[in-house]
């Protein structure tokens, strides 16, 4: 049933909120190429043009120290996750900035941005538990699986909200989805999407996902609202594609917000534009979060100080009871997070698996 609170997704309001989505264009007037990149217009130049002008995005603060650790970024919508990526970058010149889980240029919410060393710890992220808001919207399917696509089946058959309720545990559990056409995915070597844009019929096996759960917040005929709890690697496009053909209809998805990546919220993600603004103070670096953050999942082990020194010279180490192949965030007296390690039941030790400071 619907959520007793109402709806999340509001059209009066068009800018992205923590507690909302933006209402988007109907498939048949949408672009798939949008102008806007994160809140500004995209010039000839490369840059993008904020509130501050051109001149200033165009010549980011001087490089600062080298800095580590993991950024919980709100990302608006119209921008891809490598826009953000890009920008966090020349804002403030670290070499090394990566996303930890891809975001459709059409979603928001969140999108956890590495920082130098944590750039290491990023495919532990993608591993982690998702959950989203989703906006379905019914009588239209598109050749993205989106709002940004090509209109490709037009229906009047709406579901009830019953013939909706009955069909959901249908797509809860491990179950198989093909990812749509235009995704990343390789086929024969080649990303789908640009088999897809030249035309081409793309069709991708089914592939095992696990969806945890899947909450009906809101059925506003032809749109509904889902909340959805899903594992690596789920496509919420197609689980909105997929449930319109199950309803004898037709579906895309509208509108998206990623609100939680394991324990990072979107309640406690900062905008582009708050963001910028601590850059400019030059303190953004009081948003990152320590790297091991991204490793809660595994038990702790606290090393000697002579420990520590035979793990950063790549050494195994005799610390209390071995468990093969379990991995354990390993610390130093001090407290510092030094390195994952990794049981060897049969010797007896732990040994090294990644190390994230450097010997002395």
């Amino acid at each position: 049933m619907p959520d007793e609170n109402g709806p999340l997704f509001t059209t009066e309001n068009t800018e992205s909120t923590k507690g909302s989505l933006p209402s988007v264009p109907s498939a048949s007037s949408a672009v798939k190429n949008p102008v806007s990149v994160c809140g500004g217009e995209r010039h000839a130049h490369g840059h993008c043009a904020t509130s501050h002008g051109c001149s200033r995005c165009a010549c980011p603060p001087r490089r600062t120290a080298a800095a580590s650790g993991i950024l919980n970024i709100d990302k608006p919508q119209g921008c891809t996750s490598h826009d953000v990526v890009a920008r966090v970058r020349r804002l403030t010149r670290q070499k090394r900035v990566g996303h930890a889980g891809t975001l459709d240029p059409l979603a928001t919410g969140v999108l956890l941005v590495c920082v130098g060393q944590a750039t290491r710890v990023s495919e532990y992220l993608m591993g982690e538990p998702k959950r989203y808001l989703a906006r379905i919207r019914f009588g239209t399917a598109t050749d993205t699986y989106d709002a940004e696509g090509q209109v490709t089946a037009r229906t009047e058959a709406i579901p009830s909200l019953e013939a909706i309720e009955a069909l959901l545990p249908r797509f809860t559990g491990r179950i198989l989805q093909a990812p749509p056409p235009y995704s990343a995915l390789k086929v024969e070597g080649e990303p789908a999407y640009r088999r897809a844009r030249r035309g081409e019929e793309v069709e991708q096996a089914p592939r095992p996902v696990d969806v945890y759960d899947i909450s009906l917040r809101d059925w506003q005929p032809p749109e509904l609202e889902l909340e959805v709890s899903c594992g690596r690697g789920t496509y919420i496009r197609s689980l909105a594609h997929d449930l319109g053909q199950a309803a004898g209809s037709a579906a895309h998805l509208a509108a998206l917000q990623r609100r939680a990546v394991g324990s990072f919220s979107v309640e406690d993600a900062t905008s582009l534009v708050e963001f910028e603004a601590l850059v400019a103070e030059d303190l953004w670096q009081q948003l990152l979060h320590p790297l091991d953050e991204a490793l809660l999942r595994y038990p702790a082990l606290l090393l000697p100080a002579d420990d520590v020194k035979r793990i950063l010279n790549g050494q195994p180490v005799r610390v209390g009871t071995a468990v093969a192949r379990e991995l354990r965030r390993a610390y130093g007296p001090d407290g510092e997070f030094v390195a994952l390690v990794q049981g060897d039941a049969g010797a007896g030790v732990w040994r090294p698996h990644k190390v994230f400071i450097a010997q002395e």
